[in-house]
């Protein structure tokens, strides 16, 4: 309701005509011969077929290739959508702008514009990477929420047929969080009156009463981490191929849908080993104890609206980040990096053996702000230069973001939920806090086509940067500078990339996108950011 309203105003406020197609997927993209235009874009929309219950009744795993299929189905009765321009390209500028949004990268997947998937080879820019080659597998774990009821009595609660598989997972994690009331009350959602104080682990919270709700979203519990070549969830560019997906008409959402099973399964699991486990994979036996006193809240009618009870769609924390275009700075493509944001110390001796010399020279040259070029010609030895305590300024910034590096890490082996599993070791070197940053501009613009724009999390940000990038608020920052963007290019007559393809010059019509985007309340820097404010101290 909060979201239709917004959309009504924007209409209002625009004076134009807002469309909006809900339960649609984008199937096919019509791309020009020269592969820099998308002239069209092909989608399905769906309603319940004839007799058929109403969406949301199954799981996404039981629909997904159904919902990107062009026939009618006994579930889904369908209708082809063609979204175009109202007129022909003429020209070599856009006249009408596609923005990826979605939650893993469709578009920039189907498009097949350079991409990156999971883990980034360590170097200067990345240098707590876990690997020192890519690993497109091993991307951050996604998790279907649920919401589950304290209730006054017990409530029975029935074993899952495949809890067992699961069970050998779930864990409180550790012994600070060995609290069912401090679990449920980490994303309790709604409470009817207010509990006693309580505190455990250090953290402070009010007791839960029968009639709060929880959504759940925990690491070792609903979170599905998969990271091999076996099981993970979003198809690599050569899986896509591999599977057909990238022919014409070949589209099916590009996931792997026997790991959205799993993860619906692993999830549906742990409110069981909530409700009634007994055993803990981390802190061992004596930890967990029955909590029946609650129930798990399916229907339509339910807080994830679903009749299954879970969310209609997993929450990702990672999906295909594309390759900016080459740029200043950046000859082979820009992206946002480690170093761009993390305040960890690189003094630690792991950074100076793990790094080669040269390597850990252009990494203190990179963090040594004004005096980079000192350290790179040897002037100054890297161990005496005072790192910067801010992240980069861009000079191409359209929003802001400040949050921890904070990771979910994929699990070794396959599946996720083998007995005595581990998480991939040094997933969580690059964890930790970072300064506030920016989004850059050149950040969501990628190769090859010209009138494609990506917000959300799929914008250019490494491994270890998207950690902190991929918070909703940014993700919403990203997309209000997307759809700004566009409308400023079509009344300009000008293409995005146009609008940072000078850079470091002074780009006069970069500076009136930005004002534009300030104007409008979307800030592109912090106060008092400047190259001349090295230290955080003094400007935070």
């Amino acid at each position: 309701e909060i979201l239709s309203s917004m959309l009504k105003d924007a209409e209002r406020k625009g004076k134009g005509k807002l469309q909006w197609f809900p339960n649609t997927v984008i199937k096919d993209l019509n791309i020009s011969s020269d592969g820099k235009i998308i002239n069209n874009a092909i989608a399905i929309q769906h309603k319940p077929a004839p007799n058929a219950p109403p969406l949301n009744t199954f799981t996404l795993s039981q629909t997904i290739q159904d919902a990107y299929t062009y026939q009618n189905s006994s579930r889904f009765t369908k209708t082809i959508i063609r979204l175009a321009p109202k007129q022909a390209q003429k020209g070599n500028v856009p006249n009408w702008y596609v923005v990826d949004a979605s939650e893993t990268g469709e578009i920039v997947g189907l498009a097949d514009v350079p991409y990156r998937l999971g883990i980034d080879a360590r170097s200067y820019l990345e240098p707590s990477s876990s690997s020192a080659t890519n690993d497109p597998y091993c991307t951050q774990g996604f998790t279907y929420t649920f919401a589950m009821e304290a209730t006054k009595e017990p409530q029975k609660q029935t074993m899952p047929p495949f809890y067992m598989q699961y069970s050998p997972y779930y864990s409180y994690e550790l012994q600070r969080l060995a609290s069912f009331p401090l679990v449920f009350t980490y994303r309790r959602i709604w409470s009817p009156r207010r509990g006693e104080q309580m505190k455990f682990g250090g953290i402070n919270f009010t007791a839960p009463l029968p009639g709060d709700i929880s959504m759940q979203n925990w690491t070792w519990g609903n979170d599905y981490r998969p990271g091999t070549a076996k099981d993970n969830l979003i198809y690599t560019r050569e899986q896509l191929q591999a599977t057909g997906q990238l022919n014409p008409g070949g589209w099916l959402g590009g996931l792997r849908v026997e790991t959205l099973r799993r993860g619906e399964e692993n999830a549906l699991g742990y409110y069981y080993w909530l409700a009634a486990g007994t055993t803990d994979s981390q802190l061992g036996n004596g930890v967990k104890q029955p909590q029946p006193n609650n129930r798990f809240l399916s229907g339509l009618d339910s807080p994830m609206g679903t009749a299954h009870g879970l969310s209609k769609y997993p929450y990702m924390r990672e999906g295909r980040r594309i390759i900016g275009r080459p740029s200043w700075g950046a000859p082979q493509g820009f992206s946002i990096w480690e170093v761009d944001i993390s305040r960890r110390n690189y003094d630690d001796e792991y950074y100076r053996k793990t790094l080669s010399p040269a390597e850990y020279r252009r990494l203190k040259a990179t963090l040594a702000g004004l005096e980079a070029l000192s350290v790179l010609s040897g002037q100054q030895r890297p161990e005496n230069v005072a790192r910067r305590t801010r992240s980069t300024i861009f000079p191409d910034a359209i929003g802001i973001g400040h949050y921890a590096i904070d990771f979910h890490p994929c699990m070794t082996k396959s599946p996720p939920e083998a007995p005595g599993n581990t998480e991939r070791e040094g997933e969580r070197r690059g964890a930790g806090q970072a300064y506030p940053f920016q989004i850059a501009l050149r950040a969501m613009i990628p190769q090859k086509i010209d009138n494609l724009l990506v917000g959300g999390k799929s914008i250019a940000t490494s491994h270890i940067a998207a950690a902190a990038y991929r918070v909703h608020s940014f993700e919403w920052s990203a997309g209000a500078a997307a759809g700004t963007t566009a409308a400023f290019a079509l009344k300009n007559n000008i293409a995005p990339y146009q609008l940072v393809d000078e850079l470091p010059k002074i780009e006069p019509q970069l500076i009136a996108l930005q004002n534009l985007l300030k104007k409008n309340g979307n800030p592109t820097a912090f106060p008092d950011t400047s190259i001349f404010n090295q230290n955080w101290e003094d400007w935070k």
